[in-house]
């Protein structure tokens, strides 16, 4: 019989909350491990992005006692527990998927998308704007969040042509801000604009930058591992050659 390790993993959650528990986990509210939660999503994304299994579990994990002690918090509140947020994701998932758990039999993937957006519009009726129910997320990916409902509602450029139109024109009016303030508010709108461009390219583009970031510290890595005196001491032509020799390197 397989033992079952979830309940266990509860209940040493609940033990750490208890009086003769651990002092820290008593002293955490919702709001002090906020953080956290941000924090091991990121690395359980990190581990996914190297493709690394083991890492993953590692990092589910964190994810996972991240959940069970905002439940026992509340539990502890006489808010909610494990069990109601259970109850609750599990009456999500069926409702949502009625081509599986209902008559509406389809494995049209268009066609499901497309109703599992019109019962979340459902769900939500207290929401009355598009754009309302995007919640905090990280600027990148909260300008493709807010692209993909916009253009739900029908907000659409007819071609990429056009969406290099947009593009182009804010590094113009970036070119042409004159102060700080004009120039921040210009790169953000350049932000935007690519964020569409990349979307309508089918590109993620967290997941293009993240791949972007994972290549130049790579790079930047073996640039610092040929190079053969402190890098504040390289002319901009030592660089440029340091870095043309790292690519090579890297790129095997």
């Amino acid at each position: 019989m397989t033992k079952d390790y979830l309940s266990e993993l509860i209940n040493t959650v609940k033990i750490l909350r208890s009086p003769e528990g651990c002092e820290w986990d008593r002293q955490q509210t919702h709001a002090s491990i906020r953080q956290n939660m941000l924090e091991e999503a990121y690395e359980a994304a990190e581990a996914i992005d190297e493709n690394n299994i083991e890492h993953l579990k590692e990092e589910l994990g964190d994810v996972l006692l991240q959940v069970l002690l905002h439940s026992q918090i509340a539990d502890d509140n006489n808010e909610f527990n494990i069990q109601d947020v259970a109850k609750m994701l599990n009456d999500k998932l069926i409702h949502r998927h009625p081509h599986v758990f209902g008559e509406n039999k389809t494995k049209d993937t268009k066609e499901i998308l497309a109703n599992w957006e019109k019962l979340k519009a459902q769900e939500k009726t207290e929401r009355k704007r598009t754009l309302d129910g995007i919640p905090k997320l990280p600027a990148l990916l909260k300008a493709m969040k807010i692209s993909k409902k916009a253009v739900r509602a029908g907000f659409e450029w007819k071609n990429k042509e056009q969406v290099f139109e947009c593009f182009e024109s804010e590094v113009e009016e970036f070119k042409n801000a004159k102060n700080f303030e004009e120039k921040e508010d210009e790169f953000g709108d350049i932000l935007f604009a690519l964020v569409n461009v990349a979307r309508w390219n089918k590109i993620d583009p967290e997941v293009a930058l993240s791949k972007a970031n994972q290549k130049f510290t790579k790079r930047f890595n073996k640039l610092e591992e040929i190079a053969n005196k402190d890098l504040s001491e390289l002319s901009f032509d030592e660089y440029n050659e340091l870095w043309a020799k790292a690519k090579k390197l890297t790129n095997k």
